[in-house]
């Protein structure tokens, strides 16, 4: 009965995905809201992430989990502008954003080691941001729907160029609107 419960909510958790993904395509909500119904969803999921990656929706799930709680944490120090103790509050926001950040990526090598690589193509995107230029990379993973990873890891870039899935030089974004719109 605890699996079937488990697989409920991991099912309702990607409809709930590919229903946001829609609402964003489709101009519905912002980005901004966006990040705010992910990170609402992983807040009141009962799945936690997973130690085992050996199928591509845990894998899929840790990398929205401990990226919903990035952007979350990157958020909130953002916001702190006016914040009596705005320096110690940021600073610990920014180093939970960078840990979960990192908890991402560490997500992303494994799911794509569990794929053995198949279908995995990366390469740097074109980018409005001057910060993100040269830095930040797409890691698409071609036999999936809607799995689509962004880093900027240099651990994770060096992984890939020695598996040989990464393509040099910067490349439009499958999704160009969705990474340079400011949140």
């Amino acid at each position: 009965m605890k699996d079937l419960r488990r697989q409920n909510a991991f099912d309702k958790f990607f409809e709930n995905r590919s229903f946001l993904i829609q609402m964003y395509e489709n101009n519905a909500i912002s980005k901004r809201e966006f990040l705010e119904l992910n990170y609402d969803a992983i807040r009141k999921t009962p799945i936690k992430p997973f130690v085992k990656i050996d199928s591509f929706e845990k894998g899929l799930f840790n990398y929205q989990y401990y990226n919903s709680l990035a952007k979350y944490y990157k958020t909130m120090a953002s916001e702190l502008r006016y914040s009596k103790n705005y320096k110690r509050d940021r600073n610990s926001y920014m180093n939970k954003c960078y840990h979960f950040y990192h908890l991402k990526d560490l997500s992303s090598f494994k799911l794509i080691k569990f794929l053995n690589y198949e279908g995995v193509e990366a390469y740097f995107v074109e980018t409005k941001s001057n910060s993100l230029k040269g830095k930040l990379y797409e890691i698409v993973l071609n036999n999936f729907e809607q799995a689509v990873f962004h880093s900027k890891a240099e651990w994770l870039l060096e992984e890939l160029r020695k598996a040989g899935v990464f393509v040099e030089g910067r490349h439009q974004s499958v999704i160009s609107n969705y990474i340079n719109e400011v949140y």
